[in-house]
């Protein structure tokens, strides 16, 4: 893996390198293994908290991980394209807008002892900015090159806290074209669904039950390129205890095992359909 400046990491996508990178100052990774039709990102998997923010915080690191989503890069880790926060969201919100991004509550709490200076804000927009450059060159390339591009939105959620059943899966669709794409949308539901998972964990899928796919990743590539599909998937938080700090390794793993071979699948049945 190289350390690379935004404007490096850009110039190598629009000359088709293959490279594994993280950016310059260490806020979000990417590996392309090969130029295919599809990404996946996993912009809330990061944890790292900026030094120079930590005696300021009211919130722990317990619960800044619990509103983060740990292991979504490690689910799809064998995938030729993948982008992936480093930064935890508490920082700055790489799944909101510019204007939103970098809170002064989070879930109900306060997050500063003292207000965030304008140049603290500026130093954590920047790394937001700088990542959404590298987003945009890198579905722009894809679309040109192959016309089309579906990207899958890994993100996790905490189930334990609702007080009713909720899926082990769910896609947020509500910012997508369902009229296009409800088939494609259909189909990796259905193949989320038949993944098998250890511990006897229940296994379910369903579309808008928990979210509904109203982050700003989805939003902004769907907002700025009519050709790419953003499937905003969550799964619950059922390969960790949520209340130890636990994860899971043999869940994990049984995830990323069975997208090994079924992301790939609907990747190449949606570019086979929507293609030209």
């Amino acid at each position: 893996m190289q350390r690379l400046s935004i404007e490096s990491i850009i110039s190598k996508i629009e000359n088709e390198e293959i490279f594994h990178a993280v950016s310059e100052d260490y806020s979000f990774t990417l590996k392309i293994d090969d130029y295919v039709p599809y990404i996946c990102g996993a912009v809330h998997d990061g944890h790292q908290f900026r030094k120079d923010l930590w005696d300021n915080c009211l919130h722990t690191a317990y619960e800044r991980w619990y509103e983060e989503d740990p292991e979504t890069k490690n689910m799809v880790i064998s995938h030729p394209i993948l982008i992936a926060g480093c930064d935890s969201r508490f920082e700055y919100d790489l799944n909101r807008p510019p204007e939103e991004a970098v809170f002064d509550t989070a879930w109900g709490k306060q997050l500063w002892k003292n207000p965030l200076s304008e140049a603290e804000k500026q130093k954590s927009l920047q790394k937001h900015s700088n990542f959404y450059k590298v987003v945009h060159a890198l579905v722009s390339k894809l679309e040109k090159k192959f016309g089309i591009c579906v990207v899958y939105d890994m993100h996790s959620y905490n189930w334990q806290r609702w007080d009713r059943e909720v899926p082990t899966w769910n896609l947020g669709t509500s910012n997508i074209d369902n009229d296009r794409f409800g088939d494609e949308v259909e189909s990796w539901r259905q193949m989320l669904a038949s993944i098998e998972l250890p511990n006897d964990i229940k296994q379910t899928a369903k579309i808008n039950n928990t979210f509904y796919g109203n982050g700003y990743f989805l939003k902004y590539i769907t907002k700025n390129f009519k050709n790419t599909l953003v499937l905003a998937t969550e799964i619950a938080k059922v390969y960790c205890d949520e209340y130890k700090q636990i994860i899971y390794p043999e869940v994990v793993a049984a995830v990323a095992q069975q997208l090994q071979s079924l992301l790939p699948k609907h990747a190449n049945e949606f570019y086979n359909r929507f293609k030209n």
